[in-house]
């Protein structure tokens, strides 16, 4: 039985660099043939609401603009219980949000068997629809991470043809 995996892109895309995990997934999407077993949602900043898409799942791809503390544009990869870790001493709301989700998903026994988040630190969270200078010029990188992640995992992701 094929395996069942969700890849969830978060942010506002209102809030320039806010909006980087969506961006990556709908890159993916439209760049790259998605295989059986792999459900692509784009969360915005959906809360409870993403709770059918990670419930059940054998793994969960999270993508997301995180502060690591770090310089803008550093791509950092968090597993397992490093996840809720770090969302739990942030203040986005869908960080929250999905606090909440995994949460649930625990209680009704249902959670993601593994769960990692690949995330980038922001530079400019302000009211926008362009990403940052910085994180446009990361994106490729970003999404490079993502697909050998689900390549890891066994997925078959490869380029749509004339793309990539």
């Amino acid at each position: 039985m094929a395996q069942k995996v969700t890849l969830l892109g978060l942010g506002s895309i209102l809030m320039r660099d806010e909006g980087v995990g969506v961006h990556a997934v709908r890159f993916i999407e439209t760049q790259y043939e998605i295989p059986p077993g792999l459900e692509i949602v784009d969360g915005g900043t959906s809360g409870l609401d993403l709770l059918p898409f990670i419930e059940n799942r054998d793994r969960l791809l999270v993508v997301d603009a995180v502060n690591f503390g770090k310089h803008p544009g550093y791509i950092g990869v968090l597993t397992n219980q490093e996840v809720p870790a770090l969302f739990g001493s942030k203040d986005s709301l869908h960080h929250l949000g999905l606090m909440d989700v995994l949460a649930a998903a625990l209680l009704l026994d249902a959670a993601p068997k593994e769960i990692c988040l690949i995330g980038i630190q922001p530079l400019a969270i302000e009211t926008g629809l362009d990403l940052s200078g910085i994180i446009q010029a990361k994106l490729g990188e970003l999404v490079d991470q993502v697909i050998t992640r689900l390549r890891d995992w066994g997925l078959t992701v490869q380029s749509l043809p004339g793309k990539g």
